[in-house]
């Protein structure tokens, strides 16, 4: 069954569909300057299509949260979750094909491009079994697929285009549908942009837009004037699901409207210079002026700190008085209760808050009450766990040290740190690509390749291949070493599998 979802009216009144259908395997770009109508022709092609298809929109300047009252959208907003939380947020949202919002407003440049690619790479990297289709829509598409190296990290730029490369390039056998908007052509990175065969182009005035919007549609550099006179709201369509020549089409009306209107005039209020002056040269609030940052320390100083600060910490006093006997016995119903959480088929790969929530209730059910860790503690538990550590072990002083090397990853990574770390103390060959996975919470083996990259290059340990391609990783300083194991195996080494079900 052909889906024809009405756009608009052509310039000479006739109704303006688009094949949903074709629009899910050819893709589509989206080109206007600031006021175009950009958004609006998004907000109509979202709302038509919306009991159809599934979507995913990324939107850095929140102007489409209003789809949710509407349509049932579910709005993520990114500054309150960690790349980890929205990586699996992208993985749930295909299993369980909710439509989102990922709104990633209030971030600076940097953390929208890092929490948009993680997010991004969770939709991508799902199982075969749930590529649904999807329409990925993504606007202002130079920010996140930019042309050239801008203020941002380059670790944060290869990121973000990496994930926008994998969706226009590869997300069509995977499902998924991008629909990419700029303001600037030139802006945006070829590549990406390349890969569309549908194009609805608005208002330009930049010469150099204008000719790279020609070419795209397949006209002739005189004729690129023509976009400067668009009215808003006005595109030239041209693409398989569209036109099979360059149409313009008017945009119709949508149902729901962003939250920041456009501008209007207001009159001016009626008040005296002297009020004037006496409300905007009055005094700060004393508490106005922010304190200026510090420089970062140095990464050896912030170890050598941690370590000397650690003898330091005590637990506070209990005042009521246990026995050793009543902690231990308390301590081994935690760490049961710990691991009957781990052993559910799924649970590495669920967010630390699901899993906490079922521990809290675990304990209560075990009658532990106030002796339930608090989510800081579990954390460490769990990364604990997750590596095969004893307590005996976590406590030995040479794992201390470990402790602190680790303290400087990201907290989803520390657990795999550390999983490394016990192999190589014990001398068991390094963990298989796969379990390194695992560990992390992922299915993805690249993943896995691009942690051990990412500690390699923070100078916590070195990677080595042997004659036989089998992976030997050494740690820093410790001169641990693992023994040389196969990067495409699938299990955990014998020992350390005996030793994490005990532990």
């Amino acid at each position: 069954m052909t889906v024809a979802i009405e756009m608009g009216q052509t310039t000479a009144g006739a109704a303006a569909a688009m094949d949903l259908e074709e629009l899910l395997a050819t893709r589509l770009l989206v080109q206007g300057n600031s006021g175009s109508g950009k958004s609006h022709l998004l907000r109509r092609l979202l709302e038509q299509s919306a009991p159809w298809v599934q979507q995913a929109i990324i939107d850095p300047e929140g102007d489409f949260v209003t789809l949710a009252e509407r349509f049932g959208h579910l709005v993520i907003e990114a500054e309150d979750h960690t790349e980890r939380g929205l990586q699996v947020a992208g993985e749930r949202a295909r299993l369980h094909r909710v439509s989102t919002v990922l709104n990633l407003e209030g971030l600076d440049a940097e953390n929208q491009m890092r929490r948009a690619a993680a997010f991004l790479g969770g939709m991508f990297d799902v199982d075969r079994d749930h590529w649904y289709p999807m329409l990925v829509v993504v606007d202002e598409a130079q920010l996140f697929a930019p042309a050239v190296a801008g203020e941002v990290s380059d670790e944060a730029r290869k990121l973000s285009l990496g994930a926008m490369t994998n969706l226009m390039c590869r997300g069509r056998k995977r499902g998924l549908a991008g629909i990419i908007a700029t303001q600037r052509l030139a802006k945006l990175a070829k590549n990406v942009a390349a890969e569309a065969s549908n194009f609805l182009m608005g208002r330009t005035f930049l010469d150099i837009d204008m000719a790279r919007a020609a070419d795209l549609l397949g006209m002739e550099r005189r004729q690129a004037e023509a976009f400067r006179d668009l009215e808003r709201g006005q595109f030239m369509a041209l693409g398989p699901a569209l036109s099979r020549r360059p149409l313009r089409l008017n945009i119709g009306p949508t149902d729901t409207s962003p939250r920041n209107s456009t501008p209007r005039l207001l009159p001016l209020p009626e008040a005296t210079l002297e009020d004037a002056r006496a409300v905007i040269l009055a005094a700060p609030p004393p508490d106005a002026s922010r304190p200026q940052r510090r420089p970062a320390p140095d990464l050896l100083e912030q170890l050598r700190a941690a370590k000397a600060a650690t003898p330091e910490i005590r637990p506070e006093t209990v005042e009521v008085p246990v026995s050793a006997e009543e902690l231990a016995e308390r301590r081994e119903r935690v760490d049961r209760t710990l691991r009957a959480v781990l052993a559910e088929p799924d649970a590495g790969f669920r967010a630390i808050g699901v899993l906490y929530q079922e521990f809290v209730v675990r304990c209560r059910i075990e009658g532990l009450g106030s002796a339930v860790p608090d989510l800081n503690e579990f954390r460490r538990m769990l990364t604990h766990a997750r590596a095969g550590l004893g307590t005996d072990l976590a406590e030995d002083d040479a794992w201390q040290d470990v402790s602190l090397r680790a303290s400087i990853l990201p907290d989803d990574m520390q657990g795999v740190f550390m999983m490394i770390a016990r192999a190589a103390k014990e001398g068991w060959p390094c963990p298989g690509d796969a379990a390194i996975a695992r560990a992390y919470g992922s299915h993805s083996l690249r993943r896995a390749q691009r942690l051990l990259g990412y500690m390699e290059e923070q100078g916590l340990i070195v990677c080595q291949l042997d004659g036989g391609g089998r992976r030997i990783v050494t740690l820093v300083e410790l001169a641990w070493a693992t023994a040389p194991g196969d990067p495409n195996g699938d299990d955990l080494p014998a020992e350390q599998v005996a030793s994490a079900a005990s532990a």
